[in-house]
């Protein structure tokens, strides 16, 4: 298992739906940690680079919803 953490900055503040959302993203195997920094500005997802790309990531947060820009490691 390779540990890598990415951070997000937010487009916008969640709310209580996007919250929501952010359970099906940690469902995804190889997610394993998300967290949304005290500010509310941005995102830190652990995920395990020998089984997810930072794109399957990005697409699976976009999926759901989640306002992201782009990744900042």
């Amino acid at each position: 298992m390779t540990k890598v953490e990415l951070t997000y900055p937010l487009a916008k503040p969640l709310d209580e739906d996007l919250l929501r959302r952010l359970g099906d993203v940690h469902a995804i195997y190889g997610i394993n940690r998300l967290e949304v920094n005290p500010d509310l500005k941005s995102l830190r997802v652990g995920y395990d680079a020998s089984r997810l790309t930072p794109k399957d990531v990005e697409g699976a947060l976009r999926r759901a919803g989640i306002p992201i820009a782009a990744a900042h490691s």
